[in-house]
């Protein structure tokens, strides 16, 4: 089972360091979005 996790990995590496990035991006836009308003 881990052999095949480790495969999987192995195959897909450049799609989930894209979806890491995408997903930290929406975290920072979701950050930025709730303390706007205390900057106003």
């Amino acid at each position: 089972m881990f052999t095949e996790i480790k495969a999987l990995i192995a195959r897909s590496e450049a799609t989930l360091l894209l979806d890491a990035v995408g997903a930290a991006s929406l975290m920072v836009t979701l950050m930025v979005g709730l303390h706007l308003p205390s900057l106003f």
